[in-house]
């Protein structure tokens, strides 16, 4: 329950329990927080029992860990039914950064395939990104009007 606690920190709890409590009345703080725990954990386990008698058998190997989302996600992405690790190995992030390079700076896409391979090929597989792309000598941006603000 309590795996994390090392000596210095239950050595301070116990020394904090002693001067809140006082050693007079310190077993009984432990004997009333020991039956409390037990009775939460009873009512736990009832609990867990009568849901498992409300789902019927279906769901008879149900496991109440599995509502846990880091354990549910871990349970349905560790095994590779999804094909995640075919999409992990088909991935080539060279080859996706070539192409939105090439879209953010406005080439074509067909032949950026095409481009990107010679591009890396001359520069040694990296893609320039502090490039940026040349002026187009045509202004496409609206004339500003001082009226409208």
């Amino acid at each position: 329950m309590f795996n994390d606690i090392g000596p210095m920190e239950l050595l301070t709890i116990i020394v904090i329990a002693v001067l809140v409590f006082g050693p007079d009345k310190l077993p009984k703080v432990i004997q009333d927080v020991t039956r409390t725990i037990r009775k939460i954990r009873e009512f736990s386990e009832s609990a867990k029992q009568d849901i498992r008698s409300e789902l019927g058998p279906e769901f008879k190997d149900f496991d109440f860990e599995d509502l846990n989302p880091k354990t549910f996600l871990r349970k349905q992405l560790g095994s590779d039914e999804l094909g995640l690790q075919e999409i992990r190995n088909g991935f080539d992030l060279k080859k996706e950064m070539a192409e939105i390079t090439d879209a953010v700076n406005g080439h074509d896409t067909g032949s950026s395939a095409a481009s990107s391979d010679s591009a890396q090929a001359s520069s040694g597989g990296r893609v320039d990104m502090t490039k940026k792309p040349e002026e187009s000598e045509k202004d496409d941006r609206p004339p500003f009007d001082f009226d409208a603000t």
